[in-house]
Parts: structure tokens; sequence; C-alpha cells
């Protein structure tokens, strides 16, 4: 685990998706030795995966755990992960969205 993020304040969940999604939209472009997000998009797609599977299994070793602030921390790192591999299959978050919509009736 990282070291936990201080000063956390409430934010809009849907604004804040969509604004890391575009960040990591446009760090397709950018150098994977300056930015995080182009190595994971540049590098074998397994890293990838294994990385999703790694936070994964963080967010529910939190969750045994019953640690508020630690499974907040591995959400959002899940969630950027996802975020990521989605950019990397072309999966728009409006698809997503499209997808989840369509399982509330």
């Amino acid at each position: 685990m990282g070291e936990r993020t201080e000063n956390v304040i409430d934010s809009d969940f849907g604004q804040t998706i969509n604004e890391l999604s575009r960040i990591i939209k446009t760090r397709r472009s950018s150098d994977p030795e300056q930015s995080y997000t182009a190595k994971l998009l540049t590098q074998p797609v397994e890293k990838l995966y294994k990385k999703v599977g790694e936070e994964t299994l963080e967010i529910i070793m939190a969750a045994k755990d019953n640690d508020h602030d630690h499974i907040r921390y591995e959400a959002a790192d899940l969630l950027y992960h996802l975020l990521v591999l989605l950019e990397l299959k072309e999966i728009t978050l409006e698809e997503l969205a499209g997808e989840l919509r369509a399982r509330m009736v």
C-alpha cells in the first residue's frame, strides 16, 4: 500500500471520473519515462491485467480489515487502474454508463 492520502475532501464523483478519464486519454501520447499512465498504456497488456488484479486484492484486504481510509485509498487505486484498462480497450465512460443503466431495470 502507498502512503495514505491526507486532507481528502469530498468531490463530485461523475465530474472527477470524467476529468480523470480525459487525463488518462491525453497521457496516451505522453512519454512513458515521464508518465506512469503512459507507461501502463504502452507496456505489455499482461502487466496492466496483473496490476488490476493486485489492486482488487488490496481493496478486499482493506475491507476485511474494516479500515475506512484504507478502503477509500485502495478503491481509488482500483478505479484508476480500471480506467486505464478501459482506455486501453477503447471502452468509453458513456459506454460503461450505458451498460450499468441497462442493468438498472
